[in-house]
């Protein structure tokens, strides 16, 4: 099965990226990028220490939107051409013929779509990376970027004669020959980019290595190192890139799906719609979900002795500030929740009855019978109080408080069914990470894990959809 499957998925990636249309979308991707240094140029933004400030914030953003759409489009053609355009032409006949399960050719097919798809992203990505170095030309007095042009067009003219060459001397096909030249050559275009500056000045200088300053060279100097262009290379836009490519995963999945059944008109139809819809997901299905009231927001919080740090020994303290008072303001004796999710998802405390009794009382908070929670045992302003874990056997937190968790006064209630609807739905705003890279959020590894296995999980239930949706489908 595996062998017959990685088979299918070779002959769908060579048909995939052999298609006029593959080509078109990457080039005129490309276009519309270099016209976002144009046309982003009033945002009138701040500057700020994020990787991108001003009006380079707007033009990540359209630059992100516009590789996105693309993706979309590139995945619902793509799929529609391996799945639903063999169903009408009577060829996948020839496969389901032999014996070879229908399942082994949905998954063939996924398998060479999203080859497809990343070997596409690669050069609508180091497009946008390019824009970005540029910058927008804000004025009619910004100077062009002159590395950024010259490796640029050198990469995609470069690629253009290398697929017309091939093809009139050996008949290769030339969308494909473009593409699969168009992807090192900017990765190659990009890295130079980082090599030079706008007036072709070295970045890349030596450095002194203080913990090399013992071995000197003869001539008395210390040795040095390499260093790394900081300020043209953008990790965090990289790693929302890298969030951007696995959404594409997830779209390629849905496009196989309804490929299975609709034609191409109806899946690019399918392909929009879900695409749409798993962007505002969290407004209208997601706010619904689960219900709580948040009450603020912790600007800091600090344990008054390092022992108290973890919070899980029953009388364990923190103070805490709040960024702004709640209303009504928080009283000695109420119940504090918190957590990093606005709308009250994964708290860190555990349900648990409200206290009855004096709170301002020590030995009222530990004593036999006492229930375990998190209640406020000092109000010393309206934004600044002090927390404590009480009971016989203290509540069992999951984390101590940190500054940006939200704040409530009761447990999280959740609603089966819009949560039910809201995770079948898939959340294409959960690989939106542009607004993280514009408020100087950084965006941590295990976040990427967890979109990785968030992706993991929709693209086996979609392609799960595609296998039960192709087991009965008429083909001959």
């Amino acid at each position: 099965m595996v062998l017959q499957t990685a088979t299918i998925a070779r002959n769908t990636f060579l048909e995939s990226i052999r298609q006029p249309i593959y080509m078109v979308i990457i080039l005129l991707c490309g276009a519309l990028l270099l016209l976002t240094t144009w046309g982003t140029g009033f945002s009138m933004g701040y500057s700020s220490s994020a990787e991108v400030s001003g009006d380079n914030k707007l033009l990540l953003d359209v630059g992100m939107a516009t590789v996105y759409v693309s993706g979309m489009l590139l995945a619902a053609f793509v799929a529609t051409a391996a799945v639903s355009r063999e169903i009408e032409n009577k060829t996948v006949l020839t496969v389901i013929a032999k014996p070879i399960s229908r399942t082994s050719v949905i998954l063939g097919k996924y398998a060479g779509v999203s080859w497809a798809m990343l070997i596409a992203v690669i050069p609508m990505l180091v497009f946008l990376l390019m824009g970005i170095r540029h910058g927008v030309m804000s004025t009619a007095a910004d100077e062009l970027d002159a590395p950024v042009l010259v490796f640029t067009s050198a990469a995609v003219g470069l690629a253009l004669l290398l697929a017309a060459w091939a093809n009139f001397f050996y008949g290769w096909p030339f969308s494909q020959t473009v593409v699969l030249a168009l992807v090192p050559l900017s990765v190659v275009a990009y890295a130079l980019v980082l090599v030079f500056g706008k007036e072709w000045k070295l970045q890349i200088g030596y450095i002194e290595h203080p913990i090399l300053d013992q071995w000197e060279q003869p001539t008395g100097e210390s040795q040095t190192r390499f260093e790394w262009p900081h300020d043209d290379f953008k990790p965090q836009i990289l790693l929302a890139s890298l969030a951007m490519a696995m959404s594409m995963l997830v779209l390629s999945a849905v496009a196989v799906a309804a490929s299975t059944r609709l034609r191409q008109v109806m899946t690019i139809v399918v392909c929009c719609g879900v695409f749409l819809f798993g962007l505002l997901s969290n407004f209208f299905i997601g706010r619904h979900a689960y219900d709580n009231d948040r009450r603020s927001v912790i600007q800091t919080a600090e344990a008054p002795h390092p022992a108290e740090e973890p919070f899980r020994a029953s009388g364990d303290t923190y103070r805490i500030t709040l960024e702004w008072a709640p209303d009504p303001p928080m009283r000695v004796g109420d119940s504090f929740y918190y957590g990093d999710s606005p709308n009250g998802a994964r708290l860190a405390v555990p349900p648990f009855r409200p206290f009855e009794g004096n709170a301002a009382d020590p030995f009222a908070l530990s004593g036999p019978g006492v229930d375990p929670g998190v209640v406020v045992t000092e109000v010393r302003g309206p934004t600044e109080l002090t927390i404590r874990n009480v009971g016989a056997t203290p509540a069992r937190v999951s984390r101590p408080p940190r500054p940006g968790d939200q704040v409530f006064s009761r447990p999280t209630s959740v609603r089966p069914v819009p949560l039910a609807l809201w995770a079948v739905i898939p959340n294409m705003q959960n690989f939106w990470l542009v607004d993280a890279v514009t408020q100087t959020s950084a965006i941590p590894a295990s976040h990427i894990v967890r979109l990785a296995l968030y992706g993991v999980g929709q693209v086996v239930a979609l392609l799960s959809l595609a296998v039960i949706l192709f087991q009965r489908r008429d083909v001959g």
